[in-house]
């Protein structure tokens, strides 16, 4: 509370913080107006104060100037008439959007733009790491073509008798005087007297368009590209809306993608582990010689360095991880049983754990374990 003037902190009215967003700052606004306005709580005798508390807030943190001087210098800063004092005013010119969801009446009264579309392109790894052209068709809104978007069949209109061409009319509700958009010309401001018999008026038709997307390299699960003005057409030949293309990466056989990085898993036999080997690794361009070193383990990585994505915003090249699995031998010839059963018995003698190091200390641990819980 400033004690000068009594008001509330205007971010502590709206219950937001001082970093807050412009879609935050609407959101709390709109809660708070659904709760304290007053034709919706007829029976509390503050709700119009805590309304008008509310909008006097929203209406000083919604303007960037007048935020930045709430800012420096507080309540001060609309002393003498400045913004953020005057009553209710014209409440059309603030608050058309927000009480549009309330009363469900349109906004400002202006033509809207076109509806945005959403289009859920799938592509497999190496399409999304190297970049591809689709060809997709959308479903979709366009400009009837025998009136050019207009609704008429002749091409003339007449100015709206209802709104005088404003395309807005004022709606009393209550102590509020709120603008919408005009119900009988739908905020154009004008009527069509011989509307088009192939889109009846409206000005659009349905139809499945062809387009060619272009995915960058290096894309990902998640990402969205935009295409701009490949949306729905806007009514009466208004600005068409944007077309979204959310991109998700199918599984594969080999990789998983962490990011920039490639993750693979490498089979390989007991000999070639205890022994050690040369092995070719596949990556996304080819196949590449890896050394395993001898003794090496299960679960052991090795990292390919540049052998990864790169990534489409900061260019940097990912790495390849290969996770060595020591794969154990199925379908024996008696050979090689013979064989493993000598190698078997060469441990049991001289001192065995020292070809087990991780088998010695896992016994360690068991013991230990077990003389604690049994103790």
């Amino acid at each position: 509370m400033n004690a000068a003037t009594g008001k509330r902190d205007y971010y502590e009215v709206l219950g937001v913080e001082r970093t807050v967003t412009e879609v935050e700052l609407k959101k709390s606004f709109r809660r708070l107006a659904m709760k304290y306005h007053p034709d919706r709580c007829p029976d509390d005798p503050s709700a119009q104060e805590k309304f008008k508390e509310a909008k006097e807030a929203y209406e000083v943190l919604a303007d960037p100037q007048k935020r930045s001087m709430y800012d420096q210098h507080g309540h001060a800063a609309f002393e003498g008439g400045m913004g953020g004092r005057g009553g209710f005013g014209d409440m059309g010119d603030i608050f058309g959007d927000i009480f549009g969801d309330i009363f469900g009446m349109g906004g400002r009264g202006r033509v809207r733009r076109g509806a945005d579309l959403r289009y859920v392109m799938e592509l497999d790894l190496e399409e999304a790491v190297f970049g591809v052209e689709k060809t997709i068709e959308i479903p979709t809104q366009v400009n009837c073509h025998h009136c050019n978007g207009s609704g008429s069949a002749d091409g003339k209109t007449t100015q709206c008798k209802t709104c005088h061409g404003h395309g807005r009319v004022r709606m009393q509700n209550g102590i509020f005087s709120i603008q919408q958009a005009c119900p009988h010309c739908g905020g154009s401001g004008h009527t069509i007297e011989k509307p088009c018999k192939a889109c009846r008026g409206e000005g659009m038709l349905e139809e499945t368009r062809t387009l060619s997307v272009r995915i960058p390299a290096g894309v990902d699960s998640g990402d969205r590209i935009r295409l701009s003005g490949q949306g729905e057409a806007g009514p009466a030949g208004a600005e068409a809306g944007d077309l979204y293309v959310d991109v998700r990466v199918r599984e594969h056989a080999i990789f998983q993608r962490d990011g920039n990085d490639l993750h693979c898993e490498v089979p390989i036999r007991f000999s070639q582990a205890a022994l050690g080997a040369e092995l070719k690794v596949p990556t996304l361009e080819g196949e590449v010689p890896v050394s395993i070193p001898p003794e090496t383990q299960t679960g052991q990585t090795f990292r390919l360095r540049g052998r990864g994505v790169k990534s489409v915003r900061s260019g940097r090249v990912g790495d390849l991880i290969c996770r060595v699995m020591v794969e154990t031998p199925v379908r024996l010839t008696r050979e090689q049983r013979e064989l493993l059963e000598k190698l078997e018995a060469t441990f049991a003698e001289g001192e065995p754990d020292a070809h087990t190091p991780r088998a010695k200390s896992w016994v360690d641990g068991v013991k230990d374990f077990l003389s604690r819980v049994t103790s």
